[in-house]
C-alpha cells in the first residue's frame, strides 16, 4: 500500500502537433522509465505505439504509463490531439486528478486546446500549462500568455521566463527561486546549469515574481495582509502552498515554458506537478448516483483504501494479449482472485490477472488499491463506463456521456468469408470506442459505420484491414442528417380491428407542435375524464417515440417534437396498451406530413489556419460551401479563421485547403448544431434517399 498523498494521476493533453507525445518521451526519460528517447516524425515514441500512429505521427488512442518523481508515483495518460478522438481526452479527463496542458508557442490556443480545455473545466480537473516549442520560428511565450488569458478565460500565474527565443532558446528562468535553469548543446535533458539570471532579464524577472506572490496570497488573507500592510514577504513553503491551493481550486493555472523536443525545460514541470498538482485525496471525490434515473444521491466515493470498493471502466483495449479495462479504483482495494460486483449488468466478475500499463508493455500486480489506475485482463461483461464495486456494497458512479456520430460509411467484405470475421472484429473495436458505431441496414443489409469524422472513419477501416485482417469495400461518406416539424397541427386518430372475438379499438385526440431547439421528443397527456385511462398514456408515448427514429421525408430521425393528448375514447372490451399503442404510430404518419416536416442538417464549427497571402482564397472557398464566416484573428505566423460550415460541404477538405495553402494550411471541425437545409439540397438529399431506397 502507498501513501496516497504521494500519487498523481496527471493527462496531457493539447492541439494536435503542439508537443504532448514528445513531451510525455521526455518526461519517462527523466524519470528513468526509459533509456533511449524515442521521436514522433520516426514513429519509435513509447506512447504511440499502434503501427497507424507511428505512420501518420499523431497520437489516435491514449495511453497510460506509470513512472516515479522525487518519491511521487505519477500516472500518466497521452491524450489525442486530433478533434475525431476527443473521446479519448473526455474519457481521460474524467478518471484523472490533474493534467498538463500543452501548447505550441508559435500555434499558442489552438481549436482543439479550446475543446479540451472546455472538457478539462467540466470535469474539474486542475491542470499546469506548458507553453512548449519556444525554439520554434514564430515563437512567442508572451503572446500566448496572453491568449490563454483571453481565448480560454484562464489566470495564467507565470512561474518560468524564457531566456532566448527561436533558435537562442537556450532556457528558463525560475520566477520563484529567481535563478536560471540553462541547457547545454548535448540535448540531454539532464545536461543544465543552475546560474544567475541574465542581466537583461533582471528587472522583467523581479516583476513577474511580485505578480506570482500577488495572485498566489489571494488564497490566504493573512499572508496577503501581512504582504500589502507590513511588506512582509511569506517564506517559500506559505507560497508554494498557496499556489498549491488556487491550481486545486482552479482559480489560476501554473504556466511554464520549454522546448521538448530540444529537452530545455521538463524537470520544472515534475517538481510542478509533485508540488502543485492534487493527490487523488485531495479533488472533490466522484458523486454515487441513481441506478435509474442517474440523478446524484448525495453519496460519494470517498479515496480511502478502507472504504468499500467503488471502481470505473473508463476504457476497453483489445490487444495480442486479450480484453484490456482500463479501471480507476475511487475506493477500497482490489485484489487478484476478488469477486467483484458490475452494477450496470448486475452480474459478477472474478478478477484474474491485473496489470500495471506502460504503453502496450504490461507489469503484472496482485493488487490495487484507491487512487490507482490499472488494467484488468479478460473481464467478459464490462463496458466503458460501467461501475465495478463490493457486491455488498452495490453503488453506480456517476456515469460518462458520448457525443454522437456526425458521419457514417456504408462498408461490405471484399470476400463471403470476411463477414464472420468482420462482425466479430468491429464488436471488439466498438467495445472500445463508444464514439464508433455500427448498424445493419435491415432492407440492404448492409453495414453502417458511424463516426466522429472522415479521419475517425479512415482509421476505423484501416484496423480492421491491418489488425483483424478483413479488406472492406468502402461507399461514400453518408452525413446524419435528423428531421424536424415548422407547424402545429391539431388532429384525431382512431384505430379499430374486428375479426370475431375481441377486437381492437384505440382512439386519440392530440396536438403535436414544434419542440424547443435540442429538446429531442417530449410528450404531456391533458386528459380528463378517463376518455383515455391512464394505463394507457404510456403506450401513446411509447407509439409516438418509437415512430420519431424514422421521419417522413427521407427516413432519418425526427428531433424537437411535442405531442399532447389531449381526448379520445377507449372501448371497455377492445382497448388495449397494444391498440393505443398502433393508434399513435398511424397518427404520426398521419399527422406528420401536415406539420410542415423540414430536413435538418449538421453545422460544423470549422477553425481553419493559413498564411496570410491565403486568406482570400480560403473565405472565398467557405463561402462556397455555404460556410458563414464568424471570426478572424490574425497571428504571427498566419490567420485563424472560424466559420460554421455543413457537414455535406466539407468531405474532402483538406485536400483542398492544403493545394490552395500550399500544404502550409490546417484545419479543424466539431460538431456545432443542426439548422434547416435550404430547399434546393433538402430536395437533392431527399431524391437520393429514394433512389437509394429504389436500388435495394
Amino acid at each position: 500500500m502507498t501513501d496516497l498523498s504521494k500519487y498523481r494521476n496527471i493527462g496531457i493533453f493539447a492541439h494536435v502537433d503542439a508537443g504532448k507525445t514528445t513531451s510525455t518521451e521526455r518526461i519517462l526519460k527523466l524519470t528513468g522509465k526509459i533509456h533511449k528517447i524515442g521521436d514522433t516524425h520516426d514513429g519509435s515514441t513509447t506512447t504511440d505505439f499502434m503501427e497507424q500512429e507511428a505512420e501518420r505521427g499523431i497520437t489516435i488512442q491514449s495511453a497510460a504509463t506509470t513512472c516515479f518523481w522525487d518519491d511521487h508515483r505519477l500516472n500518466i495518460i497521452d491524450t489525442p490531439g486530433h478533434v475525431d478522438f476527443t473521446i479519448e481526452v473526455y474519457r481521460s479527463l474524467k478518471v484523472l486528478d490533474g493534467g498538463i496542458g500543452v501548447f505550441c508557442g508559435s500555434g499558442g490556443v489552438e481549436p482543439q486546446s479550446e475543446t479540451n480545455w472546455r472538457y478539462a473545466d467540466e470535469s474539474h480537473v486542475s491542470r499546469l500549462i506548458f507553453v512548449n516549442k519556444l525554439d520554434r520560428m514564430g515563437a512567442d511565450f508572451y503572446r500566448v500568455v496572453d491568449q490563454v488569458e483571453n481565448v480560454l478565460g484562464a489566470t495564467p500565474l507565470v512561474m518560468t521566463l524564457p531566456i532566448g527565443i527561436e533558435e537562442d532558446f537556450v532556457g528558463v528562468v525560475d520566477v520563484l527561486s529567481q535563478k536560471a535553469y540553462v541547457w547545454d548543446e548535448s540535448g540531454q535533458p539532464e545536461n543544465y546549469e543552475v546560474q544567475d539570471i541574465p542581466a537583461d532579464l533582471v528587472d522583467k524577472a523581479a516583476e513577474y515574481r511580485e505578480m506570482l506572490i500577488e495572485t498566489a496570497l489571494e488564497q490566504d488573507e493573512e499572508l496577503m495582509m501581512a504582504y500589502l500592510e507590513e511588506g512582509e514577504e511569506p517564506s517559500l513553503e506559505d507560497i508554494k502552498r498557496c499556489i498549491r491551493k488556487g491550481t486545486r481550486d482552479l482559480a489560476f493555472f501554473p504556466t511554464y515554458c520549454g522546448s521538448a523536443y530540444k529537452n530545455k525545460g521538463i524537470q520544472l514541470i515534475l517538481d510542478a506537478v509533485v508540488d502543485y498538482l492534487p493527490a487523488p485525496t485531495e479533488v472533490d471525490p466522484q458523486p454515487l448516483t441513481d441506478k435509474e434515473t442517474g440523478e446524484p444521491t448525495g453519496e460519494v466515493a470517498t479515496v480511502s483504501a478502507e472504504e468499500p470498493l467503488r471502481a470505473l471502466a473508463f476504457k476497453i483495449m483489445d490487444d495480442r494479449f486479450g480484453a484490456l479495462t482500463f479501471i480507476r479504483v475511487y475506493s477500497g482495494t482490489l485484489k487478484k482472485g476478488d469477486t467483484i460486483l458490475n452494477s450496470a449488468t448486475g452480474k459478477t466478475e472474478r478478477i484474474g490477472r491485473m496489470v500495471e500499463m506502460h504503453a502496450d508493455e504490461r507489469n503484472e500486480i496482485d493488487s490495487a488499491q484507491a487512487g490507482d489506475i490499472i488494467a484488468v485482463v479478460g473481464m467478459k461483461n464490462v463496458q466503458t463506463g460501467h461501475t465495478l464495486c463490493d457486491p455488498k456494497n452495490e453503488c453506480t458512479l456517476e456515469p460518462m456521456i458520448f457525443p454522437d456520430p456526425v458521419i457514417s460509411i456504408a462498408v461490405k467484405p471484399k470476400d463471403k468469408g470476411g463477414s464472420e470475421k468482420m462482425g466479430i472484429a468491429i464488436g471488439k473495436m466498438v467495445a472500445e470506442d463508444p464514439s464508433f458505431q455500427v448498424e445493419t441496414d435491415e432492407e440492404t443489409g448492409e453495414t453502417v459505420l458511424k463516426g466522429m469524422g472522415e479521419l475517425h472513419l479512415d482509421i476505423k477501416v484501416d484496423i480492421l484491414k491491418r489488425t483483424y485482417g478483413v479488406e472492406l469495400e468502402v461507399g461514400a461518406p453518408q452525413v446524419a442528417y435528423r428531421e424536424t416539424i415548422t407547424q402545429a397541427v391539431e388532429d384525431s386518430y382512431t384505430h379499430k380491428k374486428q375479426s370475431g372475438g375481441s377486437g381492437q379499438f384505440a382512439k386519440i385526440d392530440y396536438r403535436i407542435k414544434p419542440g424547443e431547439p435540442n429538446s429531442g421528443f417530449t410528450f404531456s397527456s391533458t386528459v380528463v375524464g378517463g376518455n383515455v385511462p391512464k394505463e394507457f398514456w404510456p403506450a401513446v408515448e411509447k407509439g409516438f417515440g418509437g415512430m420519431m427514429e424514422t421521419g417522413v421525408l427521407a427516413g432519418f430521425p425526427t428531433l424537437d417534437v411535442e405531442v399532447e393528448l389531449f381526448d379520445g375514447g377507449f372501448h371497455a372490451v377492445d382497448s388495449s396498451a397494444i391498440a393505443y399503442e398502433i393508434a399513435a404510430k398511424g397518427a404520426f404518419r398521419q399527422s406528420m406530413p401536415k406539420a410542415g416536416a423540414q430536413l435538418l442538417e449538421p453545422i460544423m464549427h470549422v477553425d481553419v489556419f493559413t498564411p496570410e497571402d491565403h486568406v482570400g482564397d480560403v473565405i472565398g472557398d467557405l463561402n462556397r460551401r455555404r460556410g458563414m464566416i464568424k471570426d478572424q484573428q490574425a497571428g504571427t505566423t498566419g490567420v485563424r479563421i472560424k466559420a460554421d460550415v455543413p457537414l455535406s460541404e466539407m468531405f474532402g477538405y483538406i485536400g483542398t485547403l492544403r493545394t490552395m495553402t500550399s500544404g502550409r494550411g490546417q484545419f479543424s471541425m466539431e460538431f456545432s448544431h443542426y439548422t434547416a437545409c435550404p430547399a434546393n439540397v433538402a430536395e437533392e438529399v431527399i431524391a437520393a434517399v429514394k433512389e437509394r431506397n429504389e436500388k435495394k
